[in-house]
Parts: structure tokens; sequence; C-alpha cells
């Protein structure tokens, strides 16, 4: 799944995720969300909840947990790009790797910790 945050995704403690991700992330029958840890790319752990309406028309999911900390350590802002993604090995064990990057120009993307200092 990769996403370009919008001024919203940066600056809350959710990100709107695309409703095409859902088949990334199996939302248990009878229940709205599902829990996963993500590993960034200096191996640090982040736990995140994908969510779902219960009600509605539309899922509209989104992620939340610790993004609010993940965005704000990392200094995320509007149009940075957030992959995540998601390794099945074998048919049960899934393993999620999180990045965020920033478009240096002309379409050239780097990992936004080359950014801090």
């Amino acid at each position: 799944m990769e996403k370009s945050l919008s001024r919203s995704d940066a600056t809350n403690n959710r990100m709107e995720l695309p409703m095409e991700s859902l088949g990334n992330f199996p939302i248990p029958d009878g229940q709205n969300y599902f829990e996963f840890v993500a590993m960034d790319t200096v191996d640090q752990p982040w736990e995140f909840k994908v969510s779902i309406r219960n009600e509605g028309r539309y899922k509209k999911p989104w992620m939340s947990g610790q993004w609010g900390s993940y965005a704000h350590e990392k200094g995320l802002k509007k149009g940075d790009r957030v992959k995540l993604v998601m390794q099945v090995e074998g048919n049960v064990v899934r393993s999620y790797r999180i990045t965020a990057e920033r478009n240096l120009t002309m379409g050239i993307w780097i990992p936004v910790e080359d950014f801090a200092g």
C-alpha cells in the first residue's frame, strides 16, 4: 500500500487509507479493526490499528495506534509518501514494513530520515 499524505494525515493521530488497501489487513469477521506491528527502516517497531466504519455505505478505513507518534518522529508533512508492505510467509504469518519518503526533486524520493538534523 502506498499513500501520499494529506495535511490531516501528517498532523493528526490517524491516516486515512485507500479502500483498495483493505485486502492487506485481515479484519476478522464481526470486528471493525485489525492490530499489527510494522518495523520501520531502522527496525523500530510501531503498533498500528486499521479500523473501518461499522455502519454506512462506505467502510472508509483509517490507521491509528501509534500513527501520530510515527508521523511526529519522522517529521512527516503533506506530500510525503508512506509505503506499508505486507509480507506473507506461508499462509499464516504476516509481517509489515513501513517507510516514509519525501520527494527531493523531479520524482526522486528519499527516506525522510535523510532530512533529519
